[in-house]
């Protein structure tokens, strides 16, 4: 079995990106699976590029893409992805769409085929705080839950996949100040490594 898992490069003034430090960490092979990982850019239209290449390329039968959501306590698992692009800030190329969907002719939205409850389940019992999410935003890291969705719906529905949200490294959150919960990149790499096992169905 192949297993796509991405982050992306930093963003937003940030030195790193706690998801692509993660993700360049997973060992090669996870209980016999391959892992292909992948460095998305943090800019809507390249980003989409960089991951429907990877796609096309492994045809994997599962797929974890991984973002930044600094401020959140623990790992989120998105449950949906929606047809909408507002972004807050500029990616990094400087684009900034505003009320623009992400496919004129696409549904409103897709809901990921990862075993959400199952994945944030496993996770707490495995003591990283994990939790589900309804909302993946409106900048880039839903914009790549889209795409993907709607990728699989088309070209290969017989796979699955879905959105991993990180929390900011401890370094990063002693820089925002005392309140801004953090993780340990060490904690990040062993949950990111339960949570592709559980993205096949491995019990824990």
């Amino acid at each position: 079995m192949n297993i796509l898992v991405t982050g992306f490069e930093p963003f937003g003034g940030e030195a790193v990106n706690p998801s692509w430090e993660a993700v360049r960490r997973l060992p090669a092979h996870i209980d016999g699976a391959d892992i292909i990982t992948v460095q998305l850019p943090t800019a809507f239209q390249r980003g989409e590029q960089v991951l429907l290449r990877a796609l096309e390329r492994c045809r994997p039968e599962r797929v974890l893409c991984v973002g930044l959501a600094g401020g959140r306590k623990g790992f989120t698992l998105e449950r949906v992805g929606i047809n909408l692009r507002d972004a807050r800030i500029p990616d990094n190329d400087g684009a900034q769409p505003e009320d623009q969907p992400v496919r004129p002719d696409g549904p409103a939205a897709y809901f990921a085929t990862l075993p959400v409850k199952e994945m944030v389940q496993g996770l707490n019992r495995a003591g990283i705080p994990a939790a589900a999410s309804y909302t993946a935003g409106t900048y880039v890291c839903n914009d790549i839950l889209y795409a993907l969705l709607d990728w699989q719906a088309r070209e290969m529905p017989e796979s699955r996949g879905g959105f991993l949200h990180l929390p900011y490294t401890l370094e990063q959150a002693a820089e925002k100040g005392e309140d801004v919960p953090g993780m340990a990149l060490e904690e990040m790499v062993r949950g990111l490594s339960l949570a592709v096992r559980l993205a096949v169905g491995e019990s824990v």
